[in-house]
């Protein structure tokens, strides 16, 4: 009987100890992204002559959230036919190139996550927003996977922590802040409700003079991430101004990123949407 129970124990302890060793592997690859190939050679683009293009880039080393990528193409060619633009949907790190990259109004970071792009190509998206490009993050663009310092600083503008596990996903009452800027806020409700899984920062971007559009009470929710001896202390939120959209000019360029966006849920939701249309016209202004 004893001989019995030790291996029973033993047992138990050992499926511990291997679903605790791929628990944190996978988190390990979350944070830090899987094998990554970067695609160098340029694609073969036909830029219409009449249209500001928008370049919508897709590709995950990290998380995939599958089902708000694919729920967003239709949606952003519908915007596109909407507003004569040009669009160009990718997984393909090639463009990231000075010579096609000037050719674009707007790059959009669709949840892309991990390290996608290499060194220079990284280089070249630095210059290209400096010197007078659009930049968006959306989702999944805005976790710790990226692990590139101008993106954080000129995107981002704080630091990823982590998102609610208990309750993944929590409806909020949204607020427009009362200094958003006016051509991202125009025709947009002053506050409505909307239910995501909710990132957490370190940091505020208000206080590095980033333009918040949207923000919640963050003491509204249970942001509790907290994983035992996986990822411990994450049992806080951002408090009651918790910023879920913001906006910055930087250089001569414009970035904007928001943490909605987790699945195909915020793509049906027409607030949602005229948001991501408003940034992207945003972006294109000189």
């Amino acid at each position: 009987m004893k001989k019995a129970v030790k291996i029973i124990g033993f047992t138990l302890l050992t499926i511990i100890i291997l679903l605790g060793t791929a628990m944190g592997l996978f988190i390990y690859k979350v944070k830090n992204g899987f094998p990554v190939s970067y695609e160098t050679e340029k694609p073969k683009i036909n830029f219409p002559s009449n249209q500001k293009a928008v370049l919508v880039f897709s590709k995950t080393t990290g998380f995939r959230h599958a089902a708000s990528i694919d729920a967003s193409k239709p949606v952003l060619e519908q915007l596109a036919q909407k507003n004569n633009w040009f669009v160009y949907e990718t997984e393909d790190g090639g463009v990231f190139n000075s010579e096609q990259l000037a050719k674009f109004s707007t790059v959009i970071f669709d949840n892309s996550t991990g390290e996608v792009i290499n060194d220079e190509q990284k280089r070249a998206l630095e210059q290209y927003v400096e010197n007078g490009g659009g930049l968006i993050g959306i989702h999944g663009a805005g976790d710790d996977s990226h692990h590139w310092d101008w993106y954080e600083q000129n995107l981002l503008g704080a630091k990823f922590s982590h998102h609610a596990l208990a309750q993944q996903f929590q409806t909020a009452e949204i607020q427009k802040d009362i200094k958003a800027d006016s051509t991202i806020s125009q025709e947009l409700p002053t506050s409505w409700k909307h239910a995501d899984e909710w990132y957490v920062f370190f940091e505020n971007p208000r206080a590095k003079g980033f333009n918040i559009i949207y923000f919640m009470d963050g003491d509204k929710i249970d942001a509790n991430g907290s994983i035992p001896m996986l990822a411990p202390n994450k049992n806080f939120g951002m408090g009651n101004d918790h910023p879920l959209a913001w906006c910055k000019s930087i250089g001569k360029g414009k970035t904007f990123y928001t943490s909605f966006g987790h699945n195909e849920v915020a793509w049906k939701n027409e607030t949602f949407v005229k948001l991501i249309e408003n940034a992207i016209n945003w972006t294109q202004m000189k």
